[in-house]
């Protein structure tokens, strides 16, 4: 028997629900096991620094202290329940949200939860090599902390699935574990997830842009009908800030190095720079390019019906749905779309109830472009004029209105043949993960360095110095 508030701190009420209980009973042996073969190598007997949710209150959901991660206590929390909360959206506007799943969506929003449920233990293993190269130890405590709470993500979808979807939901939930990113006859569900994560440079652009991704889908997740989901994660939203700090301070120190040593040697070509140890600018670009095209084919194709659906049975609401002023119906209301007609990108306006992953990528760039200009600034604070730049949003696309055509960073629609001419100027060619991944032999482990390539951050986590020993070998 598991101690439901030891093992598994929650504000669920876990202890008094014997069917959920044989159910998690059942479940954690096999997620122990998918931790073990999937989960971050060689790591199970480390003491790391981590920081645990144990209540959802401001001074509860954020303990630090070491830990081996495979008895972390991943818990299950969901922000309290108000009394009041309705349905914001939709044809259900004004109704009293849900507090169990609507017969009629049940299918439907089993599989929003799966989906993004799927993408946690995704992540995890995209990820579990680097820990063997880190540049430092504050770097392996900080991708160590992603893990866990990826897993605390994925627990908290499963407990939505045993809770509210009965032998369904178990099933899926088990089907969660079996699953692999980038497994040729079982891969995860979303693209982005099945493809590698091999250096450290491509998991700070991951938890960049892609957990930026998660940020947005969990904000519109956040505001379903479906109580339960809603306050799930809500909670969810304040450990994936930590993740996107991660993703922009590693690339900011990465880029504030490789300025570093440009000004002190007075070089700039790619070439020169490379020989100095350090990642040279126009790498970081390509990188960029390749991680925001994957990411925002995550929020689907332009014009979709499914996301209409989910809008108007209230299953799924816009990212900030309350503050947007407009009926929350849309019935009437129209987006602009792009499409390639012949060989320019045109405007389209489309209802914008089918436009609603358009609009949620929209907000998402918006963002990202904020980022980027942070970026920046390194760059232009060390006197170099070279800057980096988001791609047009038809470049390298796979899903929506741009998949099959070719289209430059600047726009413009090109053939096949130009295309391919181009490619290793805009995306990582082989040489250029050669190259990263030469930086990446062995790992700087001793408390307070830092491997050439990249800065020390401005502080350390939680108040601890840099040479702090954030992760103890036994």
């Amino acid at each position: 028997m598991i101690d439901y508030t030891e093992k598994i701190p929650n504000n669920v009420d876990l202890g008094r629900d014997r069917v959920l209980q044989r159910a998690l009973e059942h479940w954690q042996p096999a997620y122990m096991s998918w931790w073990y073969d999937a989960g971050p190598t060689e790591s199970h007997n480390y003491e790391v620094y981590l920081r645990t949710a144990i209540t959802v209150e401001p001074d509860g959901w954020a303990k630090f202290g070491y830990v081996r991660m495979p008895e972390y206590r991943w818990g299950i929390f969901l922000q309290p329940r108000s009394a009041e909360r309705a349905v914001n959206f939709g044809t259900h506007k004004g109704d009293p949200a849900w507090q169990e799943v609507p017969g009629e969506y049940r299918s439907t929003l089993r599989r929003v939860i799966v989906t993004q449920g799927d993408t946690e233990p995704a992540s995890v293993e995209q990820q579990r090599m680097l820990g063997m190269c880190c540049p430092s130890l504050y770097d392996l405590r900080n991708i160590f902390q992603v893990n866990v709470e990826e897993g605390r993500h994925l627990w908290a979808m499963v407990y939505l699935l045993h809770r509210y979807f009965g032998r369904d939901g178990r099933e899926e939930a088990e089907a969660l574990l079996e699953r692999r990113s980038g497994d040729v006859d079982n891969p995860r569900i979303l693209g982005a997830f099945n493809e590698p994560t091999p250096d450290w440079l491509a998991f700070y652009m991951f938890t960049f842009f892609t957990d930026r991704d998660g940020k947005f889908q969990l904000s519109a997740l956040a505001e379903s009908g479906f109580d339960p989901l809603a306050r799930t994660c809500r909670f969810m939203l304040t450990e994936e800030a930590h993740h996107m700090f991660v993703g922009e301070t590693g690339v900011s120190r990465i880029l504030q190095r490789t300025c570093e040593v440009m000004r002190e040697h007075k070089v700039e070509t790619p070439g020169d720079v490379r020989a100095l140890g350090v990642i040279d600018l126009e790498t970081m670009q390509k990188y960029l390019n390749f991680h925001y095209s994957v990411t925002i084919d995550l929020f689907g194709s332009d014009a979709s019906s499914n996301a209409a659906t989910y809008y108007t049975t209230g299953l799924k609401g816009r990212y900030d749905e309350t503050k947007i002023e407009d009926d929350h119906v849309l019935a009437d209301e129209v987006y602009p779309v792009f499409e390639v007609v012949g060989n320019k990108i045109v405007e389209k306006k489309v209802p914008a109830l089918t436009a609603l992953n358009e609009r949620l990528r929209d907000d998402y760039i918006h963002e990202i472009q904020a980022g980027v200009d942070r970026w920046n600034r390194v760059i232009e604070n060390a006197g170099i004029s070279f800057r980096l730049r988001l791609p047009h949003k038809g470049f390298h696309r796979a899903i929506g209105n741009f998949a099959g055509h070719f289209i430059s960073p600047h726009g413009e629609v090109l053939t096949k043949e130009a295309w391919h001419n181009h490619e290793r100027d805009w995306l990582p060619a082989p040489e250029d993960h050669v190259f990263v991944q030469s930086l990446m032999t062995g790992r700087v482990v001793e408390p307070g360095k830092f491997a050439n390539w990249i800065a020390p951050p401005i502080r350390g986590i939680n108040g601890q110095p840099l040479n702090f020993e954030y992760v103890r070998f036994n």
